[in-house]
């Protein structure tokens, strides 16, 4: 096979050798097959995120993306498509950067989205670092989604997939320009039914794999039961806060960590009327219940700003914004500051604007940029 061959920082890198995140699942298999069939030469890895008797919770039957069943179901790939496979462990940095920002985001009070900070440390920075040590360009993934480039700015950014109910653009608004460049993507211009005939054409035998929902380092789904296990004696120190609704005490609740803006189910109170939570005050363990219409907002601000198509803006911008992965994208106005975060104004209210989850940004269907909403401000 002919390949373009060139230096990067002291390796020989090849143009046409790419490494590919296999999960064991359906996507990443048949984007594995894809790219054999188009000529390049590929090397599936796997990697460990975490050390499986430090999360608890239904170890010996998980099925996440990051568990010894895909593992194995990654290997035998492989294998079919008569590719190298190797299993990396990346559960220091992973703990480092996506455990314990899930631990600290939660005991601030806020409800963070882990999978937005592991695609871009985990999943990209620390694999292209690993791809191109094995001599290869380029990182592939078996995501819904694809790279955008305008050669007069230079800049890349995450485009929707082709397969609306598939596109998995929101959760990738904090990769960075670098990681853009080496990305492919071999399922961004299918839809998932087609993805599954590839895997029953090339004799995958993941074809029929159910996909995993939950969040790969807590198999279970308990997230409560996960923050019960990781921070010592938490139940007893926020047990019995107190429920505030309308400036009074209503009751008491198990603890601040294990609510969420807009929660309505689980809160153990009775005021004749349904109510939800409002607001998480970490400092004084409270929180905070109302009516339906109390959630609607319109302004809050943004922290860990990345922008992707343009570059930081220095005059308001007009965008259609989402404040979580099933949220549907609404017009907006970013109003930029000189911290560099960010002001979003939707032109109309929104329910249940959330602190701690990813708002992204779109132009069309490109993404524009993203960040991690701070505090509701109106």
């Amino acid at each position: 096979m002919l390949r373009e061959i060139h230096e990067s920082k002291g390796r020989i890198v090849s143009k046409r050798r790419v490494v590919i995140g296999m999960s064991g699942g359906v996507d990443s298999s048949v984007a594995a097959a894809l790219l054999v069939e188009q000529g390049y030469e590929v090397i599936g890895i796997t990697i460990k995120t975490y050390n499986y008797e430090d999360v608890g919770g239904n170890v010996a039957n998980e099925k996440s993306c990051c568990s010894l069943d895909g593992i194995n179901d990654a290997r035998a790939v492989c294998a079919d498509l008569g590719i190298p496979h190797y299993v990396l462990d990346f559960s220091a940095p992973f703990r480092e950067n996506v455990i314990d920002m899930f631990v600290d985001e939660y005991l601030a009070g806020n409800t963070p989205n882990p999978c937005v900070i592991c695609n871009r440390t985990i999943k990209w920075e620390e694999l292209i670092r690993k791809g191109l040590g094995l001599g290869a360009e380029y990182v592939a993934m078996g995501h819904y989604a694809r790279v955008g480039h305008d050669e007069e700015s230079g800049r890349y950014w995450i485009t929707r997939g082709e397969d609306a109910e598939k596109d998995q653009s929101y959760a990738l608004w904090a990769l960075t320009q670098d990681s853009l460049a080496r990305t492919i993507f071999p399922l961004g211009e299918i839809s998932k039914s087609e993805a599954r005939r590839v895997a029953e054409a090339h004799g995958v035998h993941t074809a029929d794999k159910v996909e995993s929902q939950e969040i790969c380092f807590i198999p279970d789904d308990d997230y409560k039961r996960f923050l019960r296990d990781n921070v010592d004696g938490l139940a007893n120190r926020v047990k019995g806060g107190d429920v505030i609704f309308e400036g009074r005490k209503i009751g008491e609740h198990d603890g601040y960590p294990f609510y969420t803006i807009g929660q309505r189910r689980g809160l153990n109170v009775a005021v004749g009327e349904p109510v939800f939570v409002t607001e998480i005050r970490s400092g004084d363990n409270t929180i905070v219940v109302g009516r339906k219409e109390e959630l609607l907002h319109r302004r809050f601000s943004v922290h860990s700003v990345s922008m992707q198509k343009y570059a930081f803006p220095t005059e308001p911008l007009r965008v259609h914004a989402k404040i979580r992965y099933k949220d549907s994208a609404a017009p907006a106005t970013l109003i930029p500051q000189d911290d560099g975060s960010i002001i979003v104004e939707f032109d109309e209210p929104k329910h249940s604007i959330t602190p701690g989850q990813s708002t992204v940004w779109y132009e069309s269907a490109d993404v524009v940029g993203g960040g991690i909403i701070q505090s509701i401000l109106e």
